[in-house]
This record gives structure tokens, C-alpha cells and sequence, in this order.
């Protein structure tokens, strides 16, 4: 019979420490959403349907792997029209980089950034004031 070792900063004196996945996967979105130019969370990473996310929901557009002492995470997003897409996926890796490691201990060995849309705020404007456009 085989025991699953507790890493040592998961042990103290008054018992162990787990952190579940779906924790990880909150704090993933909320650094996610964080970063400028990040228009929502895409929750389609089968399939690839797209939808934007509350903040209700956001571990919703995450998946997360976690061992005994590193985690993995994929963040699948909308990006704003008009901001640099490799510059927002950089700052999303490092924003959720950071915050995993700096609120729960883990290493994070990578950091997976899916663009599944852009959003174009001009396409809102336009059909709120375009005077061609009629309601019935």
C-alpha cells in the first residue's frame, strides 16, 4: 500500500493544507480579468462557443492542473479590439503567474492564454446611434 506524500508546506502541527483546483481556477480568472484589453472569459474550451462571464462564474474559461507543488493553467479569453493580443496574453501570464504563487505557494510552470474572440466596442456604438437603424 502506497501513502501520497504531503509536500512540507502543506503539513503543520495542527494537520495538512489542500488547496482545491477550482481555487486555483478562481484566482486564475480574477488576475485574468485584471489585465487591460481582457473583455471577458470565454467559457468554450470545447467547441470553441464563446460566451462572456460574470464574475459570478469565473472559473469558467479556466483549467488548471495541479501537483503536490506546481500548477498549470490554461485561460481561455475575449480580448478588446485595439490592444495588442501578445502584449495582453504576456500580462495575463504574469499576472496570473503571480498571483497563484504569491496567494497559495505553488510554482506555476506555465501559464496557457486562448484567444477565442475579439470584442469591437465601435459595433455597440454604432448600432446604439446609427439613426438608419430602426426599432419596431
Amino acid at each position: 500500500m502506497s501513502q501520497t506524500m504531503i509536500p512540507d508546506f502543506e503539513r503543520t502541527d495542527l494537520g495538512n493544507i489542500q488547496i482545491a483546483p477550482e481555487v486555483i481556477a478562481v484566482i486564475a480568472g480574477l488576475a485574468t480579468i485584471e489585465v487591460a484589453g481582457v473583455r471577458g472569459m470565454s467559457g468554450g474550451f470545447a467547441g470553441g462557443i464563446t460566451e462572456l462571464l460574470g464574475r459570478k462564474n469565473l472559473s469558467k474559461g479556466v483549467k488548471v492542473e495541479v501537483g503536490s507543488r506546481e500548477a498549470a493553467v490554461d485561460v481561455s479569453i475575449i480580448v478588446e479590439y485595439g490592444h495588442r493580443i501578445p502584449e495582453v496574453a504576456s500580462n495575463i501570464q504574469t499576472n496570473v503567474k503571480r498571483s497563484i504563487e504569491t496567494m497559495t505557494g505553488l510554482l506555476v510552470v506555465e501559464v496557457n492564454v486562448h484567444v477565442h474572440d475579439v470584442h469591437f466596442k465601435s459595433q455597440e456604438k454604432v448600432e446604439e446611434t446609427d439613426p438608419t437603424i430602426r426599432v419596431k
